[in-house]
């Protein structure tokens, strides 16, 4: 094997091009770019209304699931690919500071229905206006059939990812393991 293919980062022929990776790593630079950008959006969407980015992500996620029916930790964490744990303390932290309401579930006491406050709703009311602006220049060069295919295509990666990163986790654990035999 060529000390250029030993380099090679993936071997799916479908992100090859004639045999090189070159396409692949352009797609990753640009989308580590983007996703750069999205970050720094989310976290000025946060500092806007005082919160951090996974409290402004949490809050969001709850005012939308909220509005079509009952939502718990669960829900929540699993819309935003978060651990149940974490979203449980951060969802503390905004029931504390007035923006969030937990209520019991009426029929599982061990389970908890969240919604955003009067308050938490101004906050997002205002937020939206800034928002609105800029997730439209984010997504400016987006037609609708663009859209339609990059929300699929990401909510399928998204669903992946979690996979991925286990199957790093043990391919290392496995050469730990050898070296130390």
């Amino acid at each position: 094997m060529s000390s250029e293919n030993r380099r090679m980062t993936v071997a799916k022929p479908d992100l090859l091009d004639d045999g090189s990776d070159t396409r692949f790593r352009d797609l990753l630079y640009d989308f580590f770019a983007f996703g750069g950008r999205l970050e720094e959006a989310r976290a000025r969407f946060a500092a806007y209304i005082g919160l951090t980015p996974p409290q402004y992500l949490i809050m969001i996620a709850i005012s939308r699931a909220a509005a079509a029916g009952e939502v718990g930790v669960a829900q929540v964490a699993e819309r935003l690919h978060l651990s149940g744990a974490f979203v449980t303390i951060e969802v503390n932290k905004l029931v504390k500071s007035g923006l969030v309401a937990k209520q019991p579930h009426a029929s599982d006491k061990r389970r908890v229905n969240l919604s955003v406050t009067p308050l938490g709703s101004t906050m997002l009311e205002r937020l939206a206006a800034l928002q609105r602006p800029v997730n439209d220049a984010l997504f400016a060069s987006l037609d609708r059939a663009d859209f339609e295919m990059l929300s699929g295509i990401m909510r399928r990666l998204a669903r992946g990812a979690k996979q991925a990163l286990h199957l790093a986790d043990h391919i290392v654990a496995d050469e730990k393991a050898q070296a130390r035999d």
